[in-house]
Formats: structure tokens, C-alpha cells, sequence
């Protein structure tokens, strides 16, 4: 693992531009449950219910008051861990770029990150169905459901649901992005949703040094990544940082 570590270091170090690409697995470390697998939020809730926009759209009241109100709360309470905090001290360092990620939950933002391309766009956002109006989660008041707008319109998450599509401009960024970097990190994520699962498709293809850092092997391991470092992304990152 030590030599590995190492091997990373040097590549992160003679990089000219550096990414990453986290997934969920790196906001487990913070409480948050993941979208598929097991313990997910997919086993607790219907995904094509209650994440589904023509459904919130029919029935705002039901979604806000069985998952969007138990979502909020949860991140709400979240803090960046070690691996969010990890990724911002590389950038604070000047050793990586930006952020593409699909997580919603706003945590890099939280940890010091400044450019972070959200695929899925936000759940710490909230705008007006009605007038656009936005507001911060923390601002969201659940005291009747659904939460409105001054205007008389229904708050909804900044992210996507089921049914819309990636914003494209961050699909654009994304991929321009691994196309043009030197090394990648893939963080806390199998990469194996599309679009996502083509990030390191992309920047390998392109020459890149893929570093994959999760705790179990996924699809990306011995094929598509050239280092994997196998264990949580908090204590990864930290051993990076330690020899940087």
C-alpha cells in the first residue's frame, strides 16, 4: 500500500492538471447514505415514486413529506469528513483543479473546494416552482408541507430527478475536463451510471493516470484505473497528503 501511496503522490506531483470524481461512498463517511446498495435510500424509498419529477410535480405534499423532509434533515446535520476535507487541501495546495462529483449534498463546497462541477446538481439549493426564488436548505421551513415560496409556489431541490436531464453545461465541463487532465481521482465511486461511468473512460483515453480510491474492488479496478488504493477516503487521503 505504501508504495502505491507513493506511486500516487508522484503522479499527483508531475501533474500539470489534476481532477476528481467522487461518488457517494466518499459522503458515507459523513452519515450520508448511498443511493443504491445495501443500507441505500433506494431500499427505503421507491426511487421511481418519490424521486420521480412527474410524480413530485402531481403530489409535492406526499414527496416532501415521506423522503424530501427526511433527505433535508440528514443534510442538514452532515459535515465534511476527512476525504472532502483531503480533496480541498489538495486544491488549498494547488494540486487539483476541480471537482466533478455526483453527490448532491454540497460537502465539498462546505469543506473549501471552489470549483466543484455538480452532475446532479444540489440538494443545499432550493428554488421556487413558481417565481425562481432560492434559498439554502438550512432556509427551507418544513413547518407545513410542502415548504412555499413567499409567492404562494412549491420549494424544490436544486438537483435532478428522475425524468430531467444532467444540466448540460456541467456535462460539457465534465467531460472537457477529463479530457484534458493528467491524472484523475476517482473517488468513492464504481463509476458505473451513465454519464458518470465515462469520466475515467474519457481521461484515460486521453492519457491520464487514473487513481481509484475505494474501499472494495469495482468495475474499474484492474481494468480502467492504474493505482488503486484500496480503503476509506478519509484515511486515503490523508496518507496522500502526509507524503505531498
Amino acid at each position: 500500500m505504501d508504495s502505491l501511496i507513493e506511486n500516487a503522490v508522484i503522479k499527483i506531483k508531475n501533474s500539470r492538471h489534476t481532477t476528481a470524481l467522487t461518488g457517494a461512498g466518499i459522503s458515507v463517511e459523513s452519515g450520508i447514505p448511498p443511493f443504491r446498495g445495501a443500507g441505500s435510500l433506494w431500499e427505503k424509498y421507491d426511487p421511481m415514486k418519490y424521486a420521480e419529477i412527474s410524480y413530485f410535480l402531481k403530489h409535492p405534499e406526499e414527496v416532501w413529506k415521506v423522503f424530501l423532509s427526511d433527505m433535508k434533515d440528514t443534510l442538514v446535520k452532515a459535515k465534511p469528513n476527512k476525504g472532502h476535507l483531503g480533496l480541498a487541501e489538495l486544491e488549498k495546495r494547488g494540486f487539483l483543479a476541480n471537482i466533478i462529483t455526483q453527490n448532491i449534498d454540497g460537502l465539498h463546497q462546505k469543506a473549501g473546494n471552489t470549483d466543484v462541477i455538480e452532475f446532479h446538481g444540489s440538494f443545499a439549493r432550493f428554488y421556487c416552482l413558481e417565481c425562481q426564488n432560492r434559498k439554502k436548505v438550512e432556509e427551507i421551513d418544513l413547518t407545513k408541507l410542502p415548504p412555499r415560496c413567499s409567492c404562494g409556489g412549491i420549494f424544490r431541490p436544486d438537483c435532478v430527478f428522475f425524468g430531467e436531464m444532467i444540466p448540460p453545461e456541467s456535462l460539457s465541463r465534465a467531460n472537457t475536463e477529463a479530457s484534458q487532465c493528467d491524472v484523475i481521482l476517482v473517488v468513492g465511486t464504481s463509476a458505473v451510471v451513465q454519464p458518470a461511468a465515462s469520466i475515467p473512460v474519457t481521461a484515460k483515453t486521453g492519457g491520464a493516470c487514473v487513481i481509484e480510491i475505494n474501499p472494495s474492488p469495482t468495475p474499474l479496478t484492474n481494468t480502467v484505473a492504474d493505482i488503486t488504493l484500496t480503503g476509506n477516503a478519509g484515511d486515503v487521503m490523508t496518507k496522500i497528503l502526509e507524503k505531498l
